[in-house]
């Protein structure tokens, strides 16, 4: 039995990487759309295309980051004119260095991500660039990497002149991911496809790490040698297009902070202003260069100093990326926490691919919301899935605390007297798990739907349940900062609505008719999960959702099934197990 169920997720993986492989030579070979049109430069790697098993597993965070931190400082972004010719913007640009990749995108305009081979070529395009002569307003003469391409002759520009191709940069539409989710052929392949089309492509994280170069550039006026990170969903793998940037100004990399007292006569230290605790510091230090970003930074409007939040922030949109961006500082907890899923997201390609799916599921039964609330967050999801996952048996992922005895030397960190420390190498075995993922979202709701919250917790550190420290809803603890509930925000109403959806997919999950394909047309397995609820719609006539709702009679109606198959789809004697209901 177990041999058959890991045979099948194995051809469920491999029939998505064919699928995955075939479309990209049909899309020319999942480069920059720019490049591979005019095939005049080299193609872009690993883009949204990119075999989910593959991507980025070889490399450690730190590695990565460091990379991707290189590729932005020479990297610069462009606003063109409307019916750019490609290939005369390339010869341009060209003339000042060698181009590694580009690519065209657009929002409020089209705009040009363009990497030089080094940072040189940028400093002679900046040479040979002027500040505009503007004739109703004053320019501030702030240099950045963000310039803007004029087209000294007009009129050799037609209408007939086709535009640049441009990469996607919106999250895709609910009804073309339910066509594709429906003509699927298995849930495995379904998770796989929901997680393809709305994670961060390659070109989208290059354009996240180019925004926080280019904010950098603001605050190396005060810190030379400050660097401006993101964390959380831009670079855990988790992230979804369309998601906010949150960056952080590290200033713990400045060369000279908590130098080694020499053994001679003397010693120098900087002469410092000082303040009454770091709190203070950050909240000055955001405050000045949040000025900075709304008085001098091209393209960041509707500046916001939030400095009296439990970690102090300055929120901005960068109209250029289209970006919604939350700069902090002495964060660095949070940096290790993106560290941390990172490392779970490579362990195993079913731990993405199921909380992508159990995120899209949240979404669709107005569980979570963009808007902050008393909603469940896809930071809880998240910490509920990677829960599961530890539980399973054989575990598919190791708690928090087998990671920390993994780690070497140089892998201990400390955040005050926080144990921050985590193995950041490769060397975590893979698990003999062969449950499929079809099994591991059944288990999610059922496991869910009787999870007794009113009097456990949720602690992925220990990899099990405990009895919780106070009397929130919910209670899923901190990785890091254990005394800490990551769910306080949730409140009872939010918690069983949660509750009530997830004993109610875990029905429809439990059906023949919903379990396997009908048709290419017809919803089924995750796509019928997604399908709006009436508690999702809004609206003043909202009614209270029963199990046995309008949504799933609306299914079952669909299916067309004669006598005998609807006896079997009554709520069956049969099923993998029962859904009792809990105390509250």
């Amino acid at each position: 039995m177990a041999a058959s169920i890991w045979w099948r997720r194995l051809e469920s993986a491999g029939r998505w990487r064919r699928l995955s492989h075939s479309h990209r030579r049909r899309s020319g070979g999942g480069g920059s759309s720019s490049s591979s049109s005019a095939g005049i430069a080299p193609a872009l790697e690993g883009s949204e295309e990119s075999d989910l098993t593959e991507k980025t597993t070889a490399k450690t965070f730190s590695a990565l980051q460091a990379e991707r931190h290189e590729q932005a400082e020479r990297t610069i972004l462009i606003s063109c004119p409307s019916n750019i010719n490609e290939k005369k913007f390339y010869k341009y640009l060209s003339s000042y260095g060698m181009i590694s990749k580009y690519f065209f995108y657009e929002t409020f305009g089209v705009y040009a991500v363009v990497e030089f081979s080094n940072k040189e070529s940028i400093g002679a395009l900046e040479g040979f660039s002027s500040i505009p002569r503007l004739q109703h307003e004053c320019a501030v003469p702030f240099k950045s990497r963000f310039f803007n391409l004029r087209n000294n002759h007009p009129r050799e520009l037609s209408a007939a002149q086709p535009s640049v191709p441009c990469l996607k940069q919106s999250v895709i539409p609910v009804n073309e991911l339910l066509r594709k989710l429906s003509g699927a052929e298995s849930i495995d392949e379904q998770l796989y496809t929901a997680c393809k089309e709305y994670q961060i492509t390659e070109e989208n994280t290059r354009l996240r790490f180019l925004v926080c170069s280019l904010v950098k550039d603001i605050a190396a006026a005060y810190f030379p040698e400050c660097s401006i990170k993101p964390f959380g969903s831009s670079v855990n793998n988790f992230g979804k297009m369309g998601c906010d940037l949150d960056m952080f100004l590290d200033l713990d990399s400045i060369s000279g902070r908590d130098n080694a007292q020499t053994g001679g006569a003397f010693s120098m230290e900087y002469q410092t202003k000082r303040v009454a605790s770091e709190r203070v510091a950050t909240q000055s230090t955001l405050s000045v260069i949040g000025e900075c970003i709304d008085q001098f930074a091209p393209g960041c409007t509707g500046i916001q100093k939030i400095l009296n939040a439990r970690c102090p922030l300055v929120r901005f949109s960068h109209q250029p990326s289209g970006f919604q961006c939350d700069l902090t500082a002495n964060n660095r907890i949070a940096m290790r926490s993106t560290e941390l899923l990172y490392i779970y997201s490579n362990v195993d390609p079913r731990v993405r691919a199921l909380v992508f799916g159990v995120r899209c599921w949240a979404r669709a039964q107005g569980i979570t919301s963009n808007v902050p609330g008393s909603w469940i967050t896809n930071f809880s999801l998240t910490m509920m899935v990677l829960f599961l996952l530890q539980k399973r048996n054989p575990p598919i992922i190791p708690t928090l605390d087998q990671l920390r005895d993994l780690a070497e030397i140089e892998d201990e960190y400390f955040v005050e007297s926080h144990d921050c420390t985590f193995v950041s190498n490769n060397k975590i075995k893979p698990s003999q798990n062969t449950e499929t993922l079809e099994d591991l979202l059944q288990e999610f709701f059922e496991f869910y739907g009787n999870f007794p919250f009113n009097l456990m917790s949720i602690n992925i550190r220990k990899g099990k349940e405990q009895h919780k420290p106070e009397a929130s809803p919910v209670y899923i603890q901190n990785p890091f900062e254990q005394t800490l509930n990551v769910s306080k925000n949730v409140n009872q109403t939010q918690l069983e609505k949660f509750v009530t959806s997830a004993r109610e997919s875990a029905w429809i999950l439990q059906q023949e008719g919903l379990k396997h394909p009908i048709s290419n047309t017809k919803p089924w397995g995750l796509a019928a999960l997604l399908l709006p609820t009436m508690q999702s719609r809004g609206g003043k006539n909202k009614k209270k959702r029963q199990p046995a709702s309008e949504r799933i009679k609306s299914l079952l109606d669909s299916l067309k099934i004669n006598k005998q198959t609807s006896g079997y789809l009554s709520r069956p004697n049969g099923g993998r197990r029962y859904i009792c209901t809990i105390a509250w």
